[in-house]
C-alpha cells in the first residue's frame, strides 16, 4: 500500500500554487512596464511578438515560500532538515544561486563560458555537501563508481540543468515536462520515506502549475533562463538523494528515464552539432518539438504529444524503481527500440553518405571566418573600422552583396560613415540581372539594441537562407554590436578627457575668466 502524502507536503503544495498564481500575473505586468521581453529577434524563435521572460521568478519564490515557512512551523520536519548535515542547506542554496545566474542571463545576458563556471561552482559545491552518485546498480550487479563519483555527479546536474534549458523552446513545454519529472519523484520519495524531498517536490510541483496557467499556449509570460536553470538544477540534485538509496535494479536510470525528453533533446543536439562543424552553444531549430511543427501540427498540440511522452516515460520510470532484476533489462530494450523508431519518423538518424563530412568541412572553414572577423572587430577602432571588417562577411558566406547601415541617432558621426556597402564582380558585372526577384535573394540581420541592420544578397537562385549562413550572420551582429559598443565607450571617454584637457588650458591663460573672477575678488 503507497502511503498517502504528509500533510505538511499538502499544505506546501498548496501555498505553492497559490503564490505561483498570485505572483505571475504581477510579474508579468512588472517586465511590461520594464521592457523585460523576450522578442522574437532570433531565427529560432517561435513567437511573433514580445513575452516578458522573467516568469521563473515567480517558480522560485513559489517554492521557496513554503519551504521555509512549513520548516520553521513544523517542529519534527524542520529537525530532519536540521540534521540532514549540510544537504538540505546545500539544496536550497545552490537553487538560488542558479536563479540568479539565470536572472542576470535574462537581464544582462551571460556567454556560455560564465554560465558554466557558475553550473560548475554549484555542483561542486552540493557534491561536496552530499548531493554525490555513490554507486550505480545494474542488472548485473552493483557497480562502485569510486574517483568517477565526483565527475559523473558534475556532469549529471550540469547535464540535466542544461537539458531543461534547451528544451524551454515552445509555450509550457519546459514546465509541463518538468511536472511529470517531478511527479515520479514526489510518487518515489513518498515510497522511499523521504520527508524532505516529499516537501521539495510537492512545493515545486505547486509552484508549476500555478505557473502554467500563464505559460501554457499561448502563453502571457515565459520561464527564462532563471526558471528553466532552477528547474533543471533542483531536478538533478533532487533526483540523486530520491533514487540513490534505491532498491531498483537501475536506481541511475530511473531518473533518466523520467527525464528522457529532455536529455534526448539535449543528447541528438549535441550530436548534431558534433557531426555538422557546427558550435556546441549554437542554437537551432531541429530540436523534437521543431521537427513535431515541421509534420504539420499546430503549437498547442506539440506540447501535449511531449506531455504524453513524458508522462509515459515517467510511469515506465516509477515501474523500474520498484521492478525485479529480471524484467528491468526487457524493459530498457523495448523503450530504446520504440524511441529509435520514433526519432527515426522524425527524420533523425537520416544522412547520405559524405554529405555530413561535407558539411562539417565547410562549417570549420566558415566558423574560421567569422572568428577571423571577430578578431578585427576586437581592434576597430572607429565605426568605420567596425563597418570595413563586417564586410569580410559576404566572402565568408559566398554572398555577392553586403550593406552594413547603422542608425543615425545612435552615433555622433558624419552620415556618410554610418553605411557601407560591398559587391561580388559577379554582382556588378550582372548589375542589371542582379534585381531580378527570381535571381536575388536578400537575407536582412537586425544588429542588437537597434543599432541598424546588415543586408547580404545572394544572386545563385537560391529560394531561402542558408542555416548555418543564418547562425553565422546572427553571431555577426552580435560580435558587431559588441564592437560598435565598445568604440562609443571610448569616444565618449575620448571626448571627455579632450573637455577637461581644455578646462585646464583655459584656466591657465593670464586672463582666464576663473583668474579675472578670483583677482577682481581680491580686490
Amino acid at each position: 500500500m503507497i502511503p498517502l502524502l504528509p500533510k505538511s507536503a499538502v499544505a506546501a503544495f498548496l501555498l505553492a500554487v497559490a503564490i505561483a498564481a498570485l505572483f505571475t500575473p504581477n510579474l508579468r505586468r512588472f517586465a511590461e512596464a520594464r521592457g523585460w521581453l523576450d522578442n522574437p529577434n532570433a531565427s529560432r524563435k517561435i513567437h511573433s511578438r514580445g513575452v516578458p521572460r522573467l516568469g521563473g521568478l515567480a517558480i522560485v519564490a513559489a517554492f521557496y515560500a513554503p519551504l521555509i515557512g512549513l520548516l520553521l512551523y513544523e517542529t519534527d520536519l524542520g529537525k530532519q532538515f536540521y540534521t540532514g548535515s549540510l544537504t538540505g542547506f546545500a539544496l536550497l542554496g545552490g537553487g538560488l544561486a542558479i536563479a540568479a545566474l539565470g536572472l542576470y542571463d535574462d537581464l544582462r545576458g551571460a556567454n556560455a563560458y560564465q554560465k558554466f563556471a557558475v553550473q560548475f561552482a554549484v555542483a561542486g559545491a552540493v557534491c561536496f555537501c552530499g548531493f554525490r552518485i555513490q554507486e550505480v546498480s545494474l542488472p548485473t550487479g552493483t557497480l562502485a563508481l569510486g574517483a568517477f563519483a565526483v565527475p559523473l555527479t558534475l556532469i549529471w546536474i550540469v547535464g540535466v540543468i542544461n537539458a531543461m534549458n534547451l528544451i524551454d523552446g515552445l509555450d509550457g513545454l519546459a514546465g509541463g515536462v518538468a511536472l511529470f519529472a517531478v511527479t515520479t519523484n514526489l510518487v518515489v520519495a513518498v515510497v522511499r520515506g523521504h520527508p524532505i524531498m516529499m516537501l521539495c517536490m510537492a512545493a515545486l510541483a505547486g509552484a508549476l502549475i500555478g505557473f502554467l496557467f500563464y505559460n501554457f499556449s499561448p502563453a502571457s509570460i515565459f520561464l527564462g533562463d532563471t526558471g528553466s536553470l532552477f528547474l533543471g538544477y533542483v531536478l538533478a540534485t533532487s533526483s540523486i538523494l530520491t533514487h540513490q538509496k534505491s532498491t531498483a535494479a537501475v536506481s541511475l536510470l530511473v531518473p533518466m528515464v523520467a527525464l528522457a525528453v529532455p536529455i534526448t533533446d539535449t543528447a541528438l543536439a549535441m550530436a548534431r552539432r558534433v557531426l555538422t562543424g557546427r558550435s556546441m552553444f549554437s542554437g537551432d531549430r531541429e530540436h523534437i518539438h521543431h521537427r513535431l511543427l515541421k509534420l504539420g501540427l499546430t503549437h498547442r498540440q506539440v506540447v501535449l504529444v511531449m506531455y504524453a511522452a513524458s508522462g509515459v516515460l515517467g510511469t515506465v520510470a516509477l515501474a523500474l524503481s520498484f521492478a525485479k532484476d529480471s524484467s528491468v533489462a526487457w524493459v530498457l530494450v523495448s523503450l530504446s527500440v520504440v524511441a529509435f523508431w520514433g526519432l527515426r519518423g522524425l527524420g533523425f538518424f537520416h544522412a547520405e553518405p559524405g554529405s555530413m563530412s561535407r558539411l562539417r568541412q565547410r562549417n570549420r572553414q566558415l566558423r574560421t571566418a567569422v572568428n577571423r572577423i571577430a578578431r578585427r572587430l576586437r581592434r576597430a577602432a572607429t565605426v568605420g573600422d567596425v563597418l570595413e571588417s563586417a564586410k569580410e562577411f559576404a566572402p565568408a558566406v559566398a554572398a555577392d552583396g553586403i550593406r552594413v547601415e547603422l542608425e543615425a541617432a545612435s552615433f555622433q558621426v558624419h552620415p556618410d560613415l554610418l553605411a557601407t556597402v560591398w559587391r561580388s564582380p559577379a554582382m556588378i558585372a550582372a548589375n542589371g540581372r542582379a534585381h531580378d526577384p527570381g535571381t536575388l535573394f536578400l537575407a536582412r540581420f537586425d544588429l542588437p539594441q537597434a543599432l541598424g541592420k546588415v543586408e547580404v544578397e545572394w544572386i545563385d537562385g537560391r529560394a531561402k537562407l542558408d542555416r548555418d549562413h543564418e547562425l553565422a550572420g546572427e553571431a555577426l551582429c552580435r560580435y558587431v554590436a559588441d564592437a560598435l559598443g565598445r568604440v562609443a565607450a571610448e569616444e565618449r571617454r575620448r571626448s571627455s578627457r579632450l573637455i577637461w584637457a581644455h578646462r585646464d588650458e583655459v584656466d591657465s591663460w593670464p586672463l582666464a575668466p576663473n583668474r579675472l573672477r578670483r583677482d577682481s575678488d581680491a580686490s
